[in-house]
């Protein structure tokens, strides 16, 4: 897409509705710029977010864990299940 303007008194130029759109680029975005081969490229970074991201893995769990005697179960199953995958990587005839 190709769109054309003029660079206002204060060397400010706009980018295209259209351009933002198809980027999806929102005020308080942060835009990058250098100079490549003569030409400027522009790079956009969304701001941070500010949603609470609690609950959002909630669907995913399938245990609930409630007791200390069950966190340390599980703590102990994960590091079991960490340390057989660890060998088997070093096993492995890829490994080096």
């Amino acid at each position: 897409m190709t769109v054309g303007h003029t660079v206002g008194t204060k060397g400010q130029i706009v980018v295209a509705k259209a351009i933002r759109d198809q980027l999806g680029v929102q005020p308080g975005w942060q835009v990058f710029q250098q100079v490549v081969g003569g030409h400027v490229e522009l790079y956009f970074l969304p701001p941070r977010h500010r949603r609470s991201l609690r609950g959002i893995l909630a669907p995913h769990i399938k245990r609930h864990i409630t007791t200390d005697e069950e966190w340390e179960q599980a703590r102990a199953a994960a590091a079991e299940a960490w340390a057989k995958d660890a060998e088997a990587f070093l096993t492995s005839p890829d490994a080096t």
